[in-house]
């Protein structure tokens, strides 16, 4: 697939990535079948914001047939209730809300919002990303339950769960930002019992390129569930934590392809690779950020470019369809050998969705956008 075909094309890329995984899968049938997930939920978020830009029903119609398929008609639904991955399909529940005026998608949310109550938490008030990970905080949690937590909050009038979801992120980078570059680590466990704990600090070695992207993304959309004076502090706050990761991001971009490293630092080593699923997720921070005003308008050449090696990535199968490659497969936290030994796959719902973010995100900046997309 030629780069210059989808320069001023991002749109058109989006709906390719969904046709593709429609194509291939019945809503209920997305990987993991027939379980609520955080896979289906990231590409049907990604298609959810490409219904949102498009208003093409038909993306609508797929999203509630994944959801329908798992919500029964009084809101009742099985999920995963010890971890904080279990809740973010949730996020699909307040449109359909919206859209049908049905309570059912609004009891679910309750269920799903009933888990922050029994959640475990570090001595510090933090959620333990799940049971058998005891006193491990992983910037993956900040989107799989954060931006749940504030949607659900700015929906339904939720102070208390509001300040709880703010003080997850304070407590990520009180303990996991690194001084000297800027990023983040993958995760830090409170007990230092993993393997990969830190005596001292508990942290995990290594700044891990798609956990850094799910926290950049967690904190550009909490900044648009903030409006209004009422929460310009917190926005403040978050606009500048956001600014700075950002900022020092950019500075690991890959000069020739415009993309990230699986170990975003480590981009001078032979063994390291470059991965699709956090450089779509850093695209989509960085346009963002430029059309919130939180990083300068020059910033927005660093999303065109990743946007660009995104697009030189891309191949076609056997029936024409659209496969993008080299996306991480699940991974827990290591040091930099695990991380840079694991598999990759194409068309793993991770990368997908946050292709379809990451473009839809640049087709709003190209469009100077000031609303959310």
């Amino acid at each position: 697939m030629a780069a210059d075909q989808a320069t001023n094309a991002p749109l058109a890329w989006a709906r390719a990535a969904c046709e593709a995984l429609m194509a291939a899968y019945e809503p209920a049938e997305l990987p993991p079948a027939r379980m609520w997930h955080y896979h289906q939920g990231v590409f049907l978020c990604g298609m959810e914001m490409l219904a949102e830009r498009t208003g093409d029903e038909r993306y609508d119609r797929y999203i509630r047939g994944y959801v329908d398929s798992l919500v029964d008609e009084r809101g009742n639904l099985i999920f995963l209730r010890d971890e904080l991955d279990a809740v973010q399909a949730g996020l699909l529940l307040f449109r359909l809300a919206k859209q049908t005026g049905l309570d059912k998608y609004r009891t679910a949310a309750a269920r799903l919002r009933g888990l922050f109550d029994t959640l475990n938490r570090t001595g510090c008030g933090g959620f333990w990303h799940k049971d058998s990970l005891p006193y491990n905080m992983w910037l993956d949690g900040l989107y799989m339950g954060g931006v749940f937590g504030l949607a659900y909050a700015a929906a339904y009038g939720d102070e208390e769960l509001r300040g709880t979801i703010l003080l997850q992120e304070r407590l990520m980078r009180r303990h996991m930002r690194d001084p000297q570059t800027g990023l983040l680590y993958h995760a830090w466990d409170e007990s230092r019992r993993m393997p990969w704990a830190d005596p001292v600090t508990g942290l995990s070695p290594s700044f891990w390129g798609r956990s850094l992207g799910w926290y950049v993304l967690a904190v550009a959309q909490f900044i648009d569930l903030l409006p209004g004076e009422a929460h310009a502090e917190a926005r403040s706050e978050l606009s500048g934590a956001l600014r700075e990761t950002l900022t020092a991001l950019i500075r690991y971009q890959d000069a020739d392809s415009g993309l990230w490293y699986q170990v975003v630092d480590k981009g001078d080593r032979p063994d390291n690779w470059l991965e699709t699923s956090c450089s779509s997720l850093f695209v989509y921070a960085i346009a963002v950020a430029v059309r919130q005003g939180t990083l300068p308008p020059e910033c927005a050449e660093a999303a065109q470019r990743g946007y660009r090696g995104l697009v030189e990535r891309l191949r076609q199968d056997e029936h024409g369809r659209l496969v993008l490659p080299d996306i991480c497969i699940g991974t827990a936290a290591g040091d930099y050998d695990y991380y840079v030994s694991r598999s990759t796959s194409a068309n793993d719902l991770h990368g997908i969705g946050a292709f379809v973010m990451a473009c839809v995100a640049v087709d709003a900046l190209s469009a100077g956008d000031r609303q959310p997309a």
